[in-house]
């Protein structure tokens, strides 16, 4: 029985587009959803034209009442019924009790080497720190941000003259190869790290 995967985004989905391209086959997991908290987000266009069902819970309304907001992208979730859920560029911070409920089932993937650069303009830190490597890490969600048990990682190096920009278009191709693998690894049940690069 093939799990059932939901797919959370807030913009173009590149990486949600990667990851429903990789689930056929003897992929033990299919996709059954896409979800947008943005209207007319370019995501949702393009899981429609691959044939996913998509639906969108817009934030906006809820104002700063996320727990309103919350039970209705729970409500939108149950009715699909995913095994997984794989948030994929979904820009909100979700409250640990919406992470509770999906405990053990929630990846995500950020434009990092994990424990480094929890947050945002990731690229940009590892730049003006002098790093000599930035990447990207598929790890499962847990209450506190951008932490959890890590599934994956994807290492570029960094160049003379990277701009974040730059460096960010190196990495993307690696977060479309490590997304897949690390998701086909955690339908299977397998929850050892795999390294990319």
């Amino acid at each position: 029985m093939n799990k059932r995967v939901a797919i959370l985004i807030s913009g173009g989905g590149s990486n949600m587009v990667s990851l429903v391209q990789s689930m056929t086959g003897d992929h033990p997991a299919r996709p059954c959803v896409v979800v947008s908290n943005v209207p007319g987000a370019g995501g949702l266009a393009k899981a429609e034209g691959l044939g996913v069902p998509t639906a969108c819970v817009d934030h906006k309304p809820f104002g700063k009442d996320r727990e309103r907001f919350e039970k209705a992208l729970n409500d939108v979730l149950h009715a699909h019924a995913p095994d997984i859920i794989c948030l994929a560029g979904f820009m909100r911070i979700l409250t640990p009790d919406f992470v509770a409920g999906w405990e053990g089932q929630m990846l995500n993937i950020h434009p990092s080497l994990l424990p480094l650069y929890k947050g945002l303009n990731t690229h940009a830190r590892a730049i003006e720190a002098g790093d000599a490597q930035a990447g990207c890490t598929v790890h499962e969600v847990t209450a506190a941000l951008d932490d959890g048990p890590i599934l994956g990682q994807a290492r570029v190096d960094i160049a003379p003259g990277d701009t974040p920009d730059t460096l960010a278009a190196r990495i993307l191709p690696f977060e479309h190869q490590l997304y897949p693998a690390a998701l086909r690894r955690f339908a299977n049940g397998e929850r050892t790290p795999i390294y990319l690069g």
